[in-house]
Order: structure tokens, then C-alpha cells, then sequence
């Protein structure tokens, strides 16, 4: 039988255990920072990550979707399992301060302050008398790969048999990870005011990611042009293709489709014949996805047809569009007003960008505010720093482990609650279903 102490003198006990024992959280975050690594490579992250976590005397499981790992806090009796996600991965951004000199990989969306937020979340959790006063348990769920970068690169590892998705969250589900998580959670660093606050609800776009290559024809760029076909001017017509289709979109379905040349021919002096782009399709629904990758492959087959070049087109499988939970939010979002004041949380509305945080959601209650303590142009930008550790990992922190012990205290009774009222978009195998179906490897001639 757990024992029995109230939600509030629970929480006051884990705010003020993470203030006097937070330091490795920070430590942690420093630690990473130093060492950026893309997705599906984050080999000394990783084992810093678990290095900590085992310094807890938690055990640690590693090596799930090569470089991800989980923990477990067990508490007084049984009850949901909640887990509190954190994710290894940077990604390249040249000139930023910290970038790694030989990759250019740098903590410009700030992940290794999710790590050390979700350190102090199993730091406070560990509070003489916490646990025990829990019913249910607490995950800590370490994953790869957020950022969906170096497409050519990880399609690679999918067709080699490593991966089956290019995103870490999506691996997770599939190899079942999340099959005992009732609930989920996390904190993501941001540059959007509040900088000293936070931002709750609001939603993500989901996206596909596309890697597309135009073959033409090689010959000498200036005796013999009319002798090639020029796979660069086929890219170029594509894209302006796709841009032509911007007004087709309606505002409500927040499409971004913005692709880039990763490979735009081997010389000068001849004719572009191998010709490579990336693209995301984000939209805020899946109809709105789907729509809009319909034209995206159309741009790219005109262009194509325009020169007599060959199109080759494959259409992977992304992230879907994050419905954070209202009750989870309203729990955490009265947590956060307890540190830092109302003032300084803020509603966030519908954003752009994407995350596999949003796969999760479909899937079972889940959240994912943000936390000031950052500044710069925007996330992912070569200024983006964090210059607050306190607000970004040891307040984060606290607000997420107040809202675990909201939900696991008094029975769970809240967290049961959470649960029964939430209706998931789709189960596990639906999902599996819709994401496979999103791929596909087609190749186009005249």
C-alpha cells in the first residue's frame, strides 16, 4: 500500500530536492553539448546519457534503435506508467558556436537540456518518501534521431535492414517500447517568448520526407550542351513547380514544403546527369499531407518531362501532427504557474514545425511544452544558445515531475482519469499500417 501524503506536500518536496540536488541534471546538459551528434550516431551521448542515469542507481536499458535507452522508477503500488521522453540527437548548423568542427553538428533546437530535464525529473521523483507515495511507475525513455536530417544517409540504414523508420519515436513504437506507456510526456526548449516562462498546448504539423534524384545525361557543358540532358534544369523546373502551387493551400492546413539541393552535378564543365533533393511536405492533417505531396510529385515529374530526364522519387515515412492532451495540459500548465508565475506561461497556437513527439499523441495522451531560457533568431539557427540551465533544466524538470506526481498520487486517480477520458487517433497497428503505406519508391521517363 502506498503510502499516503497529499499531491501539494509531494510536490513540494520534489521542486525543493530538485533545487538542492539538480546539479547533474545541468551537468549533464553541458556534458552533451560539448559532443553533438546527428541521429542514429549519438554513440558518446548516449553513453553520458546512461552514465547519469545509472549514477541514480537506476538500471538502464540500452542499445533500443541503436542508441536509445530506458529506465525505470517504480512506484509505491501499481498504477499507470508514464514516460518522460528526451532526445539524444543534434543536427548540422555551420557557424553555430558549439558545432562539432568535422560534422558542423551543433544543439541548436537544445535536446541536451531535454536530457537534463528529464534527469531531474527522476532526480526529484527520488525524494525521501516520493515513490513510495506513488501508484504506478515512470519510464525514462532516451531516443534518437528527432531531427529528421541526413535523409540519403538514413534511407541507407533503412534499406540495409538497421532501421524501418527514419525517426527514433516511430522505431520505438514499432519495436514496442511503448507498448506498457499509459501516458507521455516531454519539455522542448524554444527561442518564442516567454524567454523566462513557458508555452503549453498548441499543435505541430506532421510531414513526409522525400528524397528525390533526376538522372540526365552527361556531355561537355560548353562544346557539346545539346549532346546532354540537363538533370540540374529539371530540378530547377520542379521546384518552380512547386512553388507555382503555393496558393492552392489553404491557411487552416499550415503546409510547408521546402525543398533543398543536396547534389547539384559533379563539374562545371559538363552537363549535370545526377542531381539530388530533399524535401519535407508538413501539413497539420494527414488529408492536408497527402493532398499536398500529390503535387509535389506532379512538380517533380513535370520537370523531369520538360528535359527528357528521369525522375527516381521515394516518399518516406515521417512524423504525424502532435494533439497534445487537454487534461495533461491544464496539470502541467497550472505546475508551471506554481514556478514561474501565469504570467510567464504562455498559450502556444498552432507552429509549423514538426516532431515525432506528434506520432505519440495519436497514439495515447501525451504532451509537449515548451520552456523558455534560450535566445536567439529561432530554433535551429547558427545564434540559437541557451543561456538559462536553471529556467531550461531544473524548472522543466519541476514541472514535469509535479505533474507525474499529480497523476500518480491518491491512487493514480488522476492519472486514471487522464486515461479513460482521452481518445486515441488510431491504435499501434493502425498506425503501423499508415506509415508503411507512406512508402514508396517510384521512377518516371518520358
Amino acid at each position: 500500500m502506498a503510502t499516503i501524503r497529499s499531491a501539494t506536500d509531494l510536490k513540494d518536496v520534489v521542486s525543493a530536492h530538485i533545487s538542492s540536488h539538480g546539479q547533474p541534471a545541468i551537468d549533464l546538459a553541458l556534458a552533451v553539448l560539448g559532443h553533438p551528434e546527428t541521429g542514429y550516431k549519438e554513440f558518446k551521448t548516449a553513453a553520458a546519457t546512461a552514465a547519469a542515469i545509472r549514477s541514480l542507481g537506476l538500471e538502464v536499458r540500452e542499445d533500443i534503435a541503436i542508441t536509445g535507452m530506458t529506465a525505470t522508477l517504480q512506484g509505491g503500488s501499481p498504477g499507470p506508467n508514464i514516460a518522460i521522453l528526451a532526445e539524444l540527437d543534434a543536427l548540422p548548423v555551420p557557424g553555430h558556436p558549439n558545432a562539432d568542427p568535422e560534422t558542423t553538428a551543433a544543439h541548436a533546437c537544445a535536446h541536451h537540456c531535454q536530457l537534463g530535464n528529464m534527469l531531474a525529473v527522476a532526480i526529484g521523483l527520488q525524494a525521501p518518501g516520493v515513490l513510495e507515495s506513488l501508484s504506478g511507475s515512470v519510464t525514462l525513455m532516451v531516443v534518437p534521431a528527432e531531427e529528421y536530417v541526413e535523409i540519403e544517409w538514413r534511407n541507407e540504414q533503412r534499406m540495409a535492414g538497421r532501421i524501418e523508420f527514419l525517426g527514433g519515436k516511430p522505431e520505438f513504437v514499432r519495436l514496442g517500447e511503448l507498448d506498457d506507456v499509459d501516458i507521455c510526456m516531454m519539455t522542448h526548449v524554444t527561442t518564442e517568448d516567454p524567454h523566462d516562462g513557458f508555452g503549453v498546448g498548441g499543435t505541430n504539423t506532421g510531414l513526409l520526407a522525400k528524397f528525390i534524384k533526376f538522372v540526365g545525361v552527361k556531355s561537355h557543358a560548353g562544346g557539346a550542351p545539346h549532346l546532354g540532358i540537363n538533370a540540374l534544369n529539371a530540378a530547377h523546373l520542379a521546384i518552380a513547380g512547386i512553388h507555382a502551387q503555393r496558393e492552392t493551400y489553404r491557411d487552416e492546413d499550415t503546409v510547408r514544403i521546402h525543398p533543398i539541393i543536396t547534389r547539384g552535378g559533379s563539374v562545371v564543365n559538363a552537363v549535370p546527369d545526377d542531381v539530388r533533393m530533399e524535401t519535407f511536405v508538413r501539413g497539420s492533417s494527414i488529408n492536408a499531407i497527402r493532398n499536398a505531396n500529390e503535387k509535389v510529385d506532379r512538380a517533380l515529374r513535370a520537370g523531369a518531362l520538360a528535359v527528357g530526364a528521369t525522375v527516381e522519387i521515394t516518399t518516406l515515412p515521417g512524423y504525424l501532427p502532435l494533439a497534445p492532451d487537454e487534461n495533461l495540459t491544464e496539470l502541467h500548465r497550472a505546475n508551471a504557474e506554481v514556478l514561474v508565475g501565469s504570467e510567464r506561461v504562455h498559450e502556444f497556437g498552432r507552429r509549423g514545425g514538426s516532431t515525432d513527439m506528434g506520432d505519440l499523441t495519436q497514439l495515447m495522451p501525451g504532451i509537449h511544452p515548451y520552456v523558455g531560457g534560450a535566445v536567439g533568431r529561432s530554433n535551429h539557427a547558427e545564434d540559437m544558445v541557451v543561456d538559462d540551465y536553471n529556467l531550461a533544466v531544473l524548472d522543466a524538470g519541476k514541472a514535469m515531475a509535479m505533474t507525474v506526481v499529480d497523476l500518480l498520487s491518491n491512487g493514480a486517480s488522476e492519472g486514471m482519469r487522464v486515461i479513460s477520458e482521452h481518445r486515441p487517433a488510431m491504435t499501434k497497428d493502425e498506425y503501423l499500417i499508415l506509415q508503411r503505406a507512406f512508402l514508396s519508391e517510384r521512377s518516371y521517363t518520358e
